[in-house]
């Protein structure tokens, strides 16, 4: 599809509050006990250990062999053909490029959902609409799949029903059954790799595409767009099952772990992933200053004051941090 987009549309600025900066709340509780406990992302608190690398993938350009190592692994990773899979330097980039592609557009996004898929779209002069659910009148849908921050996960008949051009955003979805991704399909599909692996600096993510989409995405990332340490970390978390495996069995255990500490404040479960769950709770700001002076920092939202987002707790320590904020 040639890039016809309008150039002369002019960026609009906008700035979203994210999870993972903990510059400000630190300055709002210089008394807070340490270390700082950061539940306010969706990231997996245990890592995918990183593995020593060479020395040239430091120093030297990345080859288009060792590009190819990476895409070869994510295609076995999410069954696709590697024709059809793109490396980009973070997801988030690829949220970015994407509305730049196509003329102006009307364009849906399933919501409340991460707000910079709305601002990317709108940025570039899209006639952009937050719905409550999948559309059928839209020239391009935007869904995030299962959604962040309320889990909700669309069907794979709901998806092929949406007329016009799909984009899933499947971030959260490495824990769900390999059936439930719509990846191959006729569709874009993003996928992150820094959420499940806990290696959100790495700064990897991938866009799954037809490969008149996946060209051009080729295109307007350029040469070297991925770094090779990015490179070499995702070749090889993504060639390994047995840790993935694992990984899912542990956070299926803690986060029953965390329901329970959950309930027992008072918040009401709405939702979420296998990496964070969405509450409700009748005085959110309270608890959201009572978790800060006890070095805890989560997720709220302003257009829904009384939402929380929780991330998953480390380890046993952290689990015991956290019960004793909640409890007093």
């Amino acid at each position: 599809m040639p890039n016809t987009a309008d150039k002369s549309v002019k960026p609009v600025a906008h700035v979203i509050a994210h999870g993972g900066d903990l510059g400000e709340v630190r300055r709002r509780y210089p008394d807070a006990l340490l270390p700082w406990i950061d539940l306010s992302t969706g990231i997996n608190p245990v890592p995918y250990p990183i593995p020593d690398l060479p020395a040239e993938a430091w120093t030297h350009l990345p080859s288009h062999g060792e590009l190819q190592g990476l895409i070869d692994a994510a295609a076995r990773r999410y069954n696709v053909d590697p024709h059809m899979v793109v490396a980009a330097p973070g997801t988030q980039a690829l949220i970015q490029l994407l509305p730049r592609l196509f003329p102006v557009s009307r364009v849906a996004i399933v919501g409340p959902t991460y707000e910079e898929h709305e601002v990317s779209w709108r940025r570039q002069g899209h006639d952009v609409r937050v719905v409550d659910t999948l559309p059928t009148d839209s020239e391009v849908t935007v869904v995030v799949n299962p959604n962040n921050p309320t889990g909700r996960l669309a069907s794979i008949s709901d998806l092929q029903a949406v007329k016009g051009l799909l984009v899933v955003d499947e971030a959260f979805i490495d824990f769900h059954p390999r059936e439930a991704s719509f990846a191959g399909r006729n569709a874009i599909v993003l996928r992150s790799f820094g959420k499940a692996y806990g290696l959100a600096g790495v700064r990897l993510g991938i866009a799954i595409a037809e490969r008149e989409f996946a060209n051009q995405f080729r295109d307007e990332l350029g040469p070297w767009a991925v770094a090779g340490s990015a490179i070499e970390i995702g070749r090889r978390a993504l060639a390994d099952d047995l840790w993935l495996a694992r990984t899912a069995a542990r956070l299926e255990v803690d986060g029953k772990r965390l329901d329970d500490l959950l309930t027992r404040a008072g918040c009401t479960l709405l939702g979420g992933t296998a990496l964070f769950r969405l509450v409700r709770h009748a005085n959110a700001p309270a608890l959201v200053d009572a978790l800060g002076r006890h070095g805890i920092h989560v997720r709220s939202f302003p257009r829904e004051p009384s939402w929380l987002r929780f991330g998953l707790p480390a380890d046993d320590s952290e689990f015991s941090r956290l019960a004793t904020a909640l409890s007093q």
